[in-house]
């Protein structure tokens, strides 16, 4: 996983939704379908703040009506003449997979990709959280991809029952509908390739694998985000041990001054 790319999020995030869709839908039984879906939610300037915000954002600026100077005398007085914003919150698109029974039928797995809004709380945190408790209590099953490092845990899975060693690491969490109580819990270590996850289907169905690393690549060359300033520190910041690592890579693959 390139934590570089967590800052391209807005992109990332649509592309790996599209993308896996794509890589599912021949694996699919015939009566199955991979569809992407999207819900809308509306964000406030509070907190775009807290989240990684984007390259490029564009305000509408009013002038005053008022004649320049910009300075208006008033008996001694000089009263400021102010620029005026128009501040809105901010209509918010993500998608997510639903693997449904052919001709719109039945929803049998979500599979959701988790983004900085899902994490940092807010209206996107609540809307997520709310989704999530209703796919929980319903015959459908969930899959949670989290490769975003930024924010809190979100997964249906209890922080503190993770691995203190792992807890660092990016997660994929599964609930299969047939035993609501379990959780399996894939650990993806930022060093390592990242893994083929199974996707589970109906109960007599054989899950049928996403290739999370072919998706990162695809991405990576299709967007071409081979202009990431490797020189500059990833938000959030990588831990020492992480960083002196990425710092070797970049070294041998020359994209980092010795």
């Amino acid at each position: 996983m390139d934590p570089y790319l967590e800052a391209r999020w807005g992109d990332v995030h649509q592309r790996l939704v599209t993308y896996a869709a794509d890589q599912l839908g021949p694996q699919l039984p015939a009566d199955l379908r991979a569809r992407v879906e999207e819900r809308v939610f509306v964000e406030t300037q509070a907190e775009q703040i807290r989240r990684i915000v984007p390259d490029l954002h564009v305000s509408q600026y009013h002038a005053s009506r008022a004649a320049p100077p910009a300075l208006h005398e008033t008996g001694g007085a000089a009263l400021a003449e102010p620029m005026v914003f128009l501040l809105e919150d901010e209509a918010v698109t993500e998608g997510y997979i639903e693997i449904r029974e052919r001709g719109g039928g039945k929803v049998i797995t979500v599979i959701e990709f988790l983004s900085p809004a899902n994490k940092a709380g807010g209206e996107g945190q609540k809307l997520y959280l709310q989704k999530q408790r209703e796919l929980l209590q319903s015959d459908t099953n969930l899959v949670e991809i989290d490769l975003v490092r930024s924010g809190q845990r979100v997964i249906a899975f209890p922080d503190h029952r993770i691995p203190p060693a792992h807890r660092g690491d990016y997660l994929v969490c599964v609930r299969c509908a047939w035993s609501e109580r379990t959780r399996q819990l894939y650990v993806l270590p930022l060093r390592e390739r990242l893994p083929a996850i199974p996707i589970p289907l109906r109960q007599n169905d054989r899950p049928v694998p996403l290739d999370l690393q072919a998706l990162i690549d695809q991405c990576y060359q299709n967007a071409r985000h081979d202009d990431i300033d490797y020189a500059a520190t990833p938000i959030p910041p990588l831990s020492e041990e992480d960083e002196a690592w990425a710092q070797a890579l970049f070294k041998a693959a020359g994209r980092r001054e010795t």
